[in-house]
C-alpha cells in the first residue's frame, strides 16, 4: 500500500485517507492560449515507468494538496513537499539522487 507523509500536518496517511490529483508541475494554459497548447495542458500526461512527480490532497486530513515524488513500479517514495513549490525541495532532491545518481530536474521537465 502506497503511504505519503502530508508535507502540512505531518500525518503518515495510506493511500485511502488520500485523492490523487495527476501529475505534478504542469504549466496551466487558460483563456488567450492557443488551441495547441490548451490541448496539451488538457489531455497530454507523462505516465512514466519509474520515477514520477504527482499532485495529492490529504482529504481525510488537513484537506491540503500537496507533491510526491515517487517510484511507479515500486512505490518507494522520495518525498513529499507544498503544492506551491514550483520544483522539488533539496531533501526531496537528495533522496532521488541517492537512488539514481545522474537524475536531473531540468531533464524531468
Amino acid at each position: 500500500m502506497l503511504t505519503l507523509t502530508c508535507p502540512y500536518c505531518g500525518v503518515k496517511a495510506d493511500e485511502t485517507e488520500l485523492a490523487p490529483g495527476g501529475e505534478a508541475h504542469l504549466t496551466r494554459h487558460g483563456p488567450g492560449a492557443s488551441d495547441e497548447a490548451f490541448h496539451g495542458y488538457l489531455f497530454s500526461r507523462k505516465n512514466p515507468r519509474g520515477l514520477h512527480f504527482e499532485r495529492w490532497r490529504h482529504a481525510h486530513g488537513c484537506g491540503k494538496w500537496f507533491h510526491a515524488a515517487r517510484d511507479t513500479v515500486t512505490l518507494e517514495v522520495f518525498g513529499t513537499y507544498p503544492a506551491q513549490s514550483h520544483e522539488p525541495p533539496e531533501h526531496v532532491v537528495a533522496s532521488i539522487r541517492a537512488r539514481h545518481p545522474d537524475w536531473s530536474w531540468e531533464e524531468s521537465e
